[in-house]
């Protein structure tokens, strides 16, 4: 059996440095270079920095791996493709195009939103709950009738579901006959706020920190399409890519507690048991919007692994891995997830590398390219114990980089696109 990996801080000496200027994130950052050696002296290095973004247009940004039509789902798709699209794609979400748009339509028109893994998830057991006109029994492929209800509600906690409840619903016909736009009421965009192509690095960065967005469209208006989807991992990428260079280096050498990290601090971390139900965790996530979550052993309250959004792909990819357990926790859904991975060659998931930590002495150079060479979104803060002391996510780096000058988006937010009346930024 797989077992729970220890924590690990990753020390300054393994970290080695981008001296190479041949990716398009580093010849972006010779960019950023020369426009910093141009700047007025009398200006502060955070001034500096906040003039060179907003030098740079968008459209500069390097397009995503995969091109903007494989991650595009159509509103026909059901539930079970979209999942199998976002898993092989290892994608978190995906814009959806609407079949029945007029070929002329604008970018707006085109899409009808952005589907995520969790809403998905959330939308199924919402159908399911005892509440719900579908909530009873649902049948499966074999034609046999299972009641959904006995799972969810499991000793009297609706999160708490038996070993087969997701192997039972993935063989259901409300998973393969539901199609993606028939939950578009989850969706968190009307369709999606968007960015143009002549838009600066500076609205973007401080889209993707300040104002909370995960990722952010790129839309061509010539084309009525997306063009890229610039996410916080990728400028994350964009910055270790940059690491060696002047403008960087006199902005990376501050230590975490000198920019003032982590913000987050222990008390206000929002943790889950390991003998908690593992659905828990991502319904906390969902309901605080937050990318992960720490598990913790009860004991002790020190982290044994971490919990991320996109994990939950997991439940609905692979449901026969859960099937010997009589109850789905945290700790035996990391234990089930490791072992299928390792089994089936997968050594570069995230959710093998257990607890990644760093501590308040290291830099902000050494935590940007510790998250990129990890590739995790969230780096737990430890001290010298391994007792948790605070937590950093992409968000709080990239919001360490930039600014918002005073009125510097006027009515950006109303000129865009309509908010949904629940938004909050």
């Amino acid at each position: 059996m797989a077992s729970v990996p220890e924590i690990k801080i990753v020390r300054s000496e393994s970290l080695g440095n981008r001296s190479e200027v041949s990716s398009p994130e580093a010849k972006l950052g010779m960019r950023v270079e020369d426009l910093w050696d141009e700047q007025k002296p009398q200006l502060s290095p955070n001034e500096k920095l906040n003039a060179c973004f907003e030098s740079i247009p968008v459209s500069a940004f390097p397009l995503s791996s995969d091109s903007q039509e494989d991650i595009e789902l159509r509103s026909d798709t059901s539930l079970a493709e979209a999942v199998q699209t976002l898993s092989k794609l290892k994608v978190l979400s995906a814009p959806v195009v609407d079949v029945d748009a007029p070929e002329d339509a604008s970018w707006i028109d085109r899409y009808i939103g952005i589907v995520e893994f969790p809403g998905i998830v959330v939308w199924l057991l919402h159908q399911l709950d005892p509440t719900s006109p579908r909530s009873p029994a649902v049948a499966g492929s074999n034609g046999v009738s299972h009641d959904f209800t006995a799972d969810i509600l499991d000793n009297g906690d609706s999160a708490v579901t038996s070993g087969n409840f997701f192997e039972v619903l993935t063989s259901s016909e409300l998973y393969k006959n539901t199609k993606v736009r028939d939950i578009s009421g989850t969706f968190r965009w009307a369709p999606f706020l968007a960015l143009q192509k002549e838009n600066s690095f500076l609205t973007m960065l401080l889209l993707l920190s300040k104002y909370k967005m995960k990722s952010i469209p790129v839309v061509d208006l010539g084309e009525a399409k997306i063009e890229n989807i610039i996410t916080q991992s990728g400028v994350i990428h964009m910055l270790a890519e940059c690491a060696g260079l002047h403008w960087f280096e006199d902005w990376g050498v501050k230590t975490l507690s000198e920019v003032g990290l982590p913000i987050m601090s222990k008390d206000d971390i929002i943790k889950i048991y390991e003998d908690e139900p593992v659905l828990q965790a991502f319904k906390l996530m969902r309901r605080k919007r937050i990318g992960g979550i720490p598990v913790v052993e009860r004991k002790t309250e020190k982290p044994v692994g971490n919990i991320s959004l996109r994990d939950v792909h997991f439940l609905l990819t692979a449901p026969e891995i859960y099937h010997d357990y009589r109850s789905i926790t945290t700790k035996n859904f990391l234990v089930a997830v490791r072992e299928h991975l390792e089994k089936h060659g997968d050594t570069s998931a995230p959710i093998l590398s257990g607890v990644i930590a760093c501590t308040k002495n290291h830099t902000l150079k050494e935590l940007i390219l510790m998250l990129d060479a990890e590739k995790i979104h969230r780096m737990y803060v430890v001290d010298d114990s391994g007792n948790l002391e605070g937590l950093i996510t992409l968000r709080d780096i990239i919001a360490r980089l930039v600014h918002e000058p005073p009125g510097y988006f006027g009515d950006f937010f109303d000129g865009v696109m309509p908010l949904p009346q629940n938004y909050r930024v």
